[in-house]
């Protein structure tokens, strides 16, 4: 079993035998849809779809396992800015309903489109940093960490 050093307040951490993975880093990285350990290569091939390995310092991004996890952020994210805009302006101003829903609805789901592949992308890159899955030192037989 490896033992894990916590190196500084911001989130580095490091173990005996691997690398120093910095959790906030890797988090921004894979926010903007790059590679969480070198910040250069691409982390998407598509849309949604994760690459199978970064270009450039070849980490393998098989492993991850970002499941439902990002469109559950997602939702609660934009529930927590289009809810109470909504709720701060029929209380304010009542517009009319089909006025608040022609506003609303597009907006809601353009949000939703904008935020899903920042978010998980963060979420490929905080399971990279906390060696979660397949990105650990011990990864399972035929995954190369």
């Amino acid at each position: 079993m490896e033992t894990m050093i916590p190196t500084s307040k911001t989130g580095s951490r490091e173990t005996a035998a691997g690398e120093k993975r910095d959790l906030w880093s890797s988090l921004w990285r894979g926010f903007c849809g790059r590679c969480p350990r070198c910040g250069e290569g691409r982390l998407f091939r598509a849309f949604l779809k994760v690459d199978n390995r970064c270009s450039v310092c070849g980490l393998d991004f098989t492993p991850h396992r970002a499941d439902d996890l990002p469109a559950y952020l997602v939702i609660v994210i934009v529930g927590h800015i289009v809810v109470p805009t909504a709720l701060l302006i029929e209380t304010d101003y009542s517009p009319p309903v089909a006025l608040q829903l022609a506003i609303y609805l597009p907006l809601t789901a353009l949000m939703s489109l904008a935020l899903l592949q920042p978010v998980k992308g963060a979420v490929v890159g905080l399971q990279w940093a906390l060696r979660m899955h397949g990105f650990g030192d011990n990864a399972p037989e035929g995954i190369a960490p």
